[in-house]
């Protein structure tokens, strides 16, 4: 903001130097070239009416004439020349040469003055490479001609002076450009202290820091409001953490303990309970279970949308393996076989809990739905394998792939677009779900940094993929990648 800012001020002051200076430089060169102009026609008339009287009355005025010349154009560094009315030489500040005396009264200024159809005529002409300003009056006494005065002035005394102010010009706009660079910078600082504060403020109120108040007495009045504005709103907005924190943990134990004395009691009337309404009291425990699921999924989310956690390594092979060996005897239980095959994961990053989380939920999914006799992988693919397998990189950053796969009854492509919505359950789906578990997963993915999908799977289930960011160390290189046989268990 500072640097915008400051262009801001400097873009201002070139623009109104160059609406000033430009001007100012083109009036003062013509008025230079003026002055020089109405001076050389002063000192031509002064030469010519003193030739007049000297011509006239001859004597000791006639003697001093060429002396009158020669001070003449030493006092305005130029030439001075005077001729007859037939256009002869009379006297000159300088030597003349033959061919330049014969040429006198062919010069245009010379000729007129002589014809007396003009008083002067300023004239611009170049000789030897020079540039002079031509300046020609007529000598007369009365209405008889005399002759004329010719005065020739260099230019290069104007120029010098003309760009002696333009350089003037120059070196003042460069002044005033430094100093309104050194003001801006000041003022554009003292403008944008506290929008730095306000910005490094609301970053440690994003990274999950403490609210602290921004001062509201720095700055232009729109960012000390802004202030106020930002110190009301992290103050309503860490209270309101503050109860959602107060809430999760107080649901957490004031649900929990409920729902557990229930199923107690529950599992205790069992006993005393006829044969025939049985099973009204194990779908009542069935329920109960449920709500207490739910309640875990809901409390999940609360804490996930309430915290900050930075993503971290995780050692996706070792979870994988933990997770297969924990669930392993309850499907087998069920009737159902768990393997874990596939390529070396390797690390991946991930909110801390995260991947335990998103497997325990899609494989209690994949429970619930798999028919006895059959089986539920866990598969882990790298970028590299998909490469070397189909001979083409995968479109998109490079992810570990992490499917759960079932051989249940699938999804249609219009459930897979609506599982991951919340408590949306599938119409077909067995009882005991909360419809809590996809969106969780989703959700624990892209706080990951990474996404989750369903496909349909090869054998008419359905193919969970989650897709992780790799989070190995650069330069380090992998573990050989293992076959399939290695990995199953």
């Amino acid at each position: 903001m500072t640097r915008r800012l400051l262009l801001s001020y400097l873009s201002l002051a070139v623009l109104l130097l160059l609406c000033l200076e430009i001007p100012l430089g083109f009036v003062y060169s013509r008025g230079e070239r003026e002055r020089v102009t109405n001076m050389a026609k002063d000192e031509a008339e002064s030469v010519s009416a003193y030739a007049s009287l000297a011509l006239s009355m001859g004597g000791r005025a006639g003697e001093d004439l060429p002396g009158r010349v020669s001070r003449c154009a030493e006092r305005i560094g130029g030439k001075v020349v005077i001729v007859d009315r037939s256009g002869a030489l009379v006297t000159s500040s300088h030597t003349l040469s033959a061919t330049e005396t014969q040429g006198l009264a062919a010069r245009p200024g010379i000729a007129a003055a002589l014809r007396g159809t003009a008083t002067q005529d300023v004239r611009t002409s170049t000789i030897g490479g020079v540039q002079y300003l031509s300046v020609a009056a007529p000598i007369a006494h009365g209405s008889y001609k005399q002759g004329a005065v010719w005065i020739t002035l260099p230019t290069q005394m104007v120029h010098a002076r003309v760009h002696h102010v333009w350089l003037l010009l120059a070196l003042g706009g460069l002044a005033a450009l430094t100093a309104v660079a050194v003001i801006g910078f000041a003022i554009a600082r003292w403008t944008g202290r506290p929008i730095r504060e306000l910005e490094l403020a609301t970053h440690e109120l994003a990274d999950g820091g403490p609210s602290t108040p921004v001062a509201i007495t720095k700055g232009p009045p729109e960012v000390r409001s802004l202030a106020a504005t930002f110190n009301r709103t992290a103050a309503r907005l860490e209270h309101l953490l503050a109860s959602q924190r107060a809430f999760a943990g107080e649901a957490s134990h004031q649900l929990k303990t409920p729902l557990a004395a229930l199923r107690l009691r529950l599992e205790n009337l069992e006993p005393d309970i006829a044969l025939n309404a049985r099973g009204s009291l194990t779908a009542a425990m069935t329920e109960t279970d449920r709500l207490a699921r739910m309640v875990e999924g809901l409390l999940a989310m609360a804490r996930l949308d309430e915290s900050a956690a930075v993503r971290e390594q995780v050692d996706l092979d070792r979870v994988c393996a933990e997770r297969h060996r924990a669930w392993a005897p309850m499907f087998e239980q069920h009737g159902v076989q768990l393997v874990l095959l596939g390529d070396y994961g390797g690390p991946v990053l991930a909110l801390p809990g995260a991947v335990e989380q998103i497997l325990d939920n899609l494989l209690s999914n994949s429970l619930r739905v798999s028919p006895r006799y059959s089986t539920v992988s866990i598969d882990l693919r790298r970028p590299e394998t998909h490469e070397r397998r189909f001979g083409h990189r995968p479109a998109g950053p490079a992810r570990v792939e992490l499917h759960v796969t079932d051989e249940g009854p699938g999804m249609t492509e219009e459930q897979r677009r609506r599982a991951f919505d919340r408590f949306w359950r599938a119409p077909d789906a067995p009882k005991g779900g909360t419809g809590l578990g996809l969106a969780l997963v989703q959700r624990l993915a892209h706080a990951s940094g990474g996404d989750v999908l369903l496909r349909a799977g090869a054998s008419g289930g359905l193919d969970a993929v989650v897709r992780l960011p790799p989070g190995g160390t650069p330069g380090v290189p992998p573990r050989p990648l293992e076959s399939a046989a290695q990995r199953v268990f």
